[in-house]
């Protein structure tokens, strides 16, 4: 398994952040099997077939996929890019924040997946590697819960206020709530969770399609929330953060505006990393709300969004 990264200085000795909430630091994989994953499909509405044939379906990824690691090394964040293995075939491999996460006290966390096939995702060569390059202090390995179906499939089952420590987690079958009381337990989290329910009337897969949290905003879909105690309690709880609240539409979480993140710069403002698919719906009063407090980086990643179901902040684990 081969790593590389650019950087000024030793990984290890590098600081992660100028802000707790957001890191300068992240780690990307380069996908060797993309594809369509019918095993996720069942609870992601987002995936869509392609009649592309394989090895086309892999160059365009991989474009798109070197073009915005390029894009942000330009923009002054240190990529670590880790290369995906030929087999077993991993087709959501490109997705690696949803098994693994960091944390600033120097925690990895291993995250039980609901699917089968995505499990593989997490190599053993892999965990050695973070733990030789990054400064890993323990390891939280929670994945045995895979074992009686209780999934929680790290930064997108989750959106993390680190500076307050507070979870937002949308329940689904993907994220249930006994995996998420553990996390929050081991990592002493406040947790807050609600249900969802889209204009179909399936529950958002992923918390992170419809909450983006930086340092000074939050960009959400409220509307989403089904429960509306549940819904009270969460932006009580936002509001309490003295962020600016950023409102988006359901319409908009389809196009990926909710599926943002931001990382932070050495003397610039912080980059909200976003495609260029979520970027052309933000309207002109999203879009001056944003202004003064993070400058946009739009990233072209058509393919990636329509085939795997996932977009920008999916792409990207940051190291605490």
């Amino acid at each position: 398994m081969m790593m590389n990264a650019k950087s000024n200085s030793n990984n290890k000795e590098q600081g992660c952040s100028s802000s707790s909430q957001s890191s300068n630091q992240v780690l990307m994989i380069r996908p060797a099997g993309f594809a369509y994953n019918q095993e996720t499909a069942t609870s992601n509405s987002f995936q869509e077939r392609t009649s592309l044939e394989s090895e086309l379906l892999q160059s365009q990824v991989t474009a798109e996929f070197d073009a915005m690691v390029d894009q942000l090394r330009n923009l002054g964040i240190q990529v670590m890019v880790a290369e995906d293995t030929c087999l077993p075939q991993k087709p959501d491999a490109i997705f690696p924040n949803n098994w693994v996460s960091f944390h600033a006290s120097g925690i990895m966390v291993l995250h039980p997946m609901k699917a089968i096939n995505r499990r593989l995702e997490r190599r053993d060569s892999l965990v050695s590697t973070f733990e030789r390059t990054f400064q890993i202090k323990e390891i939280k390995d929670l994945s045995s819960s895979e074992e009686y179906g209780e999934y929680l499939e790290g930064t997108g089952s989750m959106v993390i206020d680190r500076e307050r420590k507070v979870v937002y987690a949308a329940l689904s079958p993907r994220t249930r709530i006994k995996a998420l009381n553990e996390f929050c337990k081991s990592l002493d989290y406040q947790l807050i969770a609600f249900n969802t329910r889209d204009s179909k009337g399936d529950p958002i897969y992923h918390t992170n399609v419809m909450l983006t949290i930086g340092t000074d905003f939050a960009l959400v879909c409220e509307d989403l929330i089904s429960n509306d105690k549940e819904k009270a309690k969460f932006l009580e709880s936002l509001k309490s953060t003295g962020k600016l609240i950023i409102s988006i539409s359901e319409d908009q979480v389809n196009k990926y505006c909710g599926n943002m993140l931001e990382l932070s710069r050495k003397e610039a403002k912080p980059l909200l990393v976003l495609s260029q698919s979520a970027h052309e719906v933000l309207n002109e009063t999203q879009l001056k709300q944003l202004a003064p407090l993070v400058d946009l980086c739009p990233v072209q990643i058509e393919t990636i969004e329509k085939v795997g179901g996932g977009s920008a902040r999916c792409m990207i684990t940051e190291i605490f």
